[in-house]
C-alpha cells in the first residue's frame, strides 16, 4: 500500500507539468486538464517518490512534475511491478500499461544533471474506472487475476504494405483467429506495420517486450529468402533464447500441404517474458499455422507468465 504524494498536469504539450490540489480521472481517457490525456495506453503518468527523492538528494533542484510525471507516488518500486497490474485509488482504477518509455530528445532535467530518471522508472496506466483523487489518497495494489488473457501484438513486415502500396491481410488474419480461439484467450494490445529493415523491427520487438510486457508478439512476412525478408535475424538478434520447436512444428505441418514450405526460414524465441513467433507472410500460411500451433501455445505460455505449471506439474 502506498499513497498519493503529488498530481501534476500541463495544459498544453511540451510544458512542465505543474501541481494540482485534486484531479478528475476520466475512464478510458485520464485526467481531466491533462494535454496527454486520450485514447491511448499511455493515459496518466506514474513516477515512484522514493526515486524522485533520492535523484533530487544529488543535487537537483526540481519540483514535482519536473519529470512529466502525472501522479508521485510513494511505498512503491513502480519499475518492478508488471504490466497489467491494477492500482486503486478511492473509486478510480488505474492499470498499468507500460514500463519506462524512450527518450528521443533529452530533456533539461539531463542536459543539466547527465541524468533524467522518467525514461527508466516511470510507468504509464489507462484508466479502467474514473473518480476524483488527491494528495494524501491511498492506493492499493490490486492482486493480478490467474485466469486473465493473454496479451497480443501483431506486427506485419513488408515495405509495401508500410508504404501503403499493398493491403495487409495477414495481421487481420492473425487478429481474427486470436479473437475466435477457444483454446486460449487473447487480448491484442497492439497492431502495427513495418518496413523489412532489421534495426527498426528489434526496436519494436525489444518495446513490445521489455516496456509493454506483452505475452506473444506474432509477427508475419519477411521469413523467406528475398534480399529484404530479416524477420529471423531481427528476432534472434533480440531472444535471450530460442523456441526451435515451434518453427519446426509449423514447418512440419505446412509440409503436409506443400513442399515449398522448406523454403520457410521463420524462427520463434524468447525475450525476457515475450514469446516472439514469426508467421508466414501468407493469410493461408497464417492461417494454416496458427490454427496448428495454438491448441498447445497457451500452456507454454502460461509456464512463461508464471501462471501454469511446468508439463506433467501442472
Amino acid at each position: 500500500m502506498g499513497k498519493i504524494i503529488a498530481i501534476c498536469i500541463s495544459e498544453k504539450k511540451g510544458t512542465q507539468k505543474h501541481s494540482i490540489e485534486s484531479a478528475v480521472l476520466k475512464e478510458n481517457w485520464g485526467i481531466e486538464g491533462d494535454a496527454h490525456a486520450g485514447k491511448w495506453h499511455r493515459q496518466v503518468s506514474l513516477l515512484s517518490f522514493e526515486k524522485f527523492d533520492e535523484f533530487q538528494k544529488k543535487g537537483a533542484e526540481i519540483d514535482y512534475g519536473a519529470f512529466g510525471e502525472n501522479i508521485l507516488v510513494e511505498g512503491f518500486d513502480l519499475r518492478t511491478i508488471p504490466v497489467g497490474t491494477r492500482f486503486q485509488i478511492g473509486e478510480a482504477i488505474l492499470e498499468l500499461t507500460q514500463i519506462g518509455k524512450d527518450c528521443h530528445s533529452h530533456c533539461e532535467i539531463y542536459k543539466k544533471m547527465g541524468d533524467c530518471i522518467m525514461p527508466r522508472e516511470g510507468v504509464f496506466t489507462e484508466i479502467i474506472k474514473g473518480g476524483v483523487i488527491k494528495p494524501g489518497d491511498e492506493v492499493i495494489q490490486l492482486p493480478l487475476p490467474k485466469d486473465r488473457p493473454f496479451t497480443a501484438a501483431i506486427v506485419t513486415l513488408s515495405d509495401k504494405g508500410y508504404a501503403g502500396e499493398r493491403e495487409d491481410k495477414s495481421g487481420p488474419m492473425i487478429q481474427q483467429i486470436l479473437e475466435e480461439c477457444t483454446d486460449s484467450k487473447y487480448q491484442i494490445i497492439e497492431k502495427m506495420i513495418l518496413p523489412d529493415e532489421k534495426a527498426k523491427i528489434e526496436r519494436q520487438l525489444c518495446r513490445l517486450a521489455d516496456q509493454r510486457q506483452i505475452n506473444v508478439v506474432f509477427t508475419t512476412g519477411g521469413t523467406g529468402f528475398a534480399d529484404r525478408d530479416v524477420t529471423p535475424e531481427a528476432t534472434i538478434a533480440v531472444c535471450d533464447k530460442m523456441a526451435p520447436g515451434i518453427a519446426e512444428a509449423m514447418r512440419n505441418y505446412s509440409l503436409s500441404i506443400t513442399n515449398r514450405a522448406m523454403l520457410s526460414r521463420a524462427v520463434a524465441g524468447i525475450r525476457k517474458k515475450t514469446l516472439i513467433i514469426n508467421l508466414p507472410g501468407s493469410p493461408k500460411a497464417v492461417k494454416e499455422s496458427l490454427e496448428y500451433i495454438l491448441p498447445a501455445l497457451g500452456h507454454g505460455l502460461g509456464i512463461l507468465r508464471g501462471t501454469d505449471g511446468e508439463c506433467g506439474n501442472a
